[in-house]
């Protein structure tokens, strides 16, 4: 069978491999390096980017565990952040991990094309190729895995200097003296922390009255602490409207008449499908009107031979949820048997610090479906691991049915949050009970030792219900 997939990214890459790897005839279509925005602009850059700014925090922590600076004093205030450097690191390992891909999906048997494809038909891929020619491929089964680019407002257009959004910005040459944040979701929030603690003067515009509006209310005040004891600044419930820049810094509007200044300003308000300008339409598929591509249970569209995986389907962004679509998508064209994406059960993370990740149903969720829930937060001061790395801020929280005692959601707010939460989304994948969680044997001392003592604490709350 041939296969033609648009984009390298995780639902691309991904795709390509499991239909390379059962004998398919498989191309992918890219202008840039494999990865996509995961690796090239977002998941890799970004994380790289926290692990310097966790650095800085294990330097706050350093004084209280009994480690001096060889002349005394602070080593958080004697510590310096060589941007230059930061920057050189990330684009290494962005590189590298490209480069990886594309080892990987060559050795697997896929092609890769590096230019631009279009859809000329329902069976039909047009490439404008790199090197100025124009190739047709035709296609059995066409993947649409283009992904999606950072949302911008008409005032908010990026310029690389002073206004930016996470494609423009490990392009930056110093720290941020003063760094406007407008937007309060994961991405918004995994800058400003980063910036934070790298030494800028963070201002977060935040159009809720609490950052994170998306996650688990408890968690998102575990944050708001974290970041205010960081000396940034929340300003809640307020819209960037306008946008004034100058030769040293940048000014933005809020609402009627408040102007927030700084030296940089960083819009994470979002990503827009890349669906656009790809033929889509020459094939007779769907598009929604914010350009996302509407997809069934294994990732097909509207059109038998046309599938979309990612960002571009405008569901759940994450490059986890593009990398299992893909990987569906193939299955299902190929003949094979396919569990449907369960997305209930997605797990994900934000990487601040602490970090908060999740799984399965919220708090909200629980009220807002009604469904009969018991609910048990264990915070970590209690944990003999947290404490002996100055780890305690954060919990874990379970949710489980009454009657069964089936696991259906959790949230973990702690230092590795994105490990701890892999015992809890493999209870709600598989529909576990909270007593099988709660009889697994932890190690001791160990953070995940509180994943297990909450577990046991809903169950004896469940029994007596």
């Amino acid at each position: 069978m041939r296969i033609v997939v648009l984009g390298g990214g995780p639902g691309g890459y991904e795709a390509a491999l499991v239909a390379a790897e059962q004998g398919a005839d498989v191309t992918v279509v890219n202008r840039e390096g494999l990865g996509g925005n995961s690796v090239l602009w977002d998941c890799v850059p970004s994380k790289a980017l926290v692990v310097t700014a966790e650095a800085m925090g294990w330097m706050s922590s350093a004084n209280r565990l009994g480690v001096r600076a060889p002349a005394g004093g602070d080593m958080l205030a004697q510590a310096h952040v060589d941007i230059g450097a930061v920057m050189r690191r990330i684009q290494t390992l962005v590189g590298n991990q490209s480069n990886d891909i594309g080892k990987k999906v060559e050795l697997a048997g896929a092609r890769i094309v590096e230019g631009f494809g279009r859809l000329v038909g329902p069976q039909q891929v047009e490439v404008q190729c790199a090197d100025g020619t124009t190739s047709t491929l035709p296609a059995d089964v066409v993947l649409v895995a283009t992904g999606s680019r950072p949302r911008a407002l008409p005032f908010s257009r990026p310029d690389g200097v002073r206004v930016f959004t996470s494609r423009e910005l490990f392009n930056l040459h110093e720290v941020p003296p003063r760094l406007v944040v407008v937007g309060s979701g994961a991405t918004g929030a995994e800058y400003a922390h980063a910036f934070a603690r790298l030494g800028s003067e963070v201002h977060v515009i935040s159009s809720r009255d609490q950052i994170l509006p998306s996650e688990d209310a408890d968690a998102a005040a575990v944050i708001e602490d974290s970041f205010e004891r960081w000396g940034m600044t929340i300003h809640r419930e307020k819209r960037a409207v306008d946008l004034e820049r100058g030769a040293d810094g940048i000014r933005v509007k809020l609402g009627d008449d408040e102007w927030v200044e700084g030296t940089h300003a960083l819009f994470c308000i979002g990503q827009v499908p890349m669906s656009r300008g790809i033929g889509l339409e020459m094939a007779g598929v769907e598009v929604e009107k914010n350009g996302a591509v509407p997809v069934d249970a294994v990732s097909r569209t509207n059109v038998r031979t046309v599938y979309a995986a990612g960002d571009v389907t405008g569901r759940v962004m994450l490059a986890s949820v593009a990398a299992m679509q893909g990987r569906n998508a193939m299955w299902h064209a190929l003949g094979g048997a396919v569990s449907p994406l369960r997305w209930d059960a997605i797990a994900s993370c934000i990487f601040t610090d602490p970090e908060v990740a999740t799984v399965g149903m919220s708090a909200q969720d629980a009220v807002d479906s009604h469904v009969p829930v018991q609910t048990v937060t264990l915070p970590f001061t209690g944990n003999s691991r947290a404490k002996m790395a100055d780890h305690t801020e954060g919990f874990v929280k379970i949710h489980a049915m009454e009657g069964s005692g089936t696991v259906l959601g959790a949230a973990v707010v702690a230092n590795r949050a994105s490990e701890l939460i892999a015992p809890l989304s493999v209870a709600v994948h598989n529909r576990l009970a909270v007593s099988q969680v709660a009889q697994a044997f932890t190690v001791y001392p160990s953070m995940s030792g509180s994943v297990a003592e909450a577990a046991r604490l809903l169950m004896g709350r469940l029994n007596r219900v």
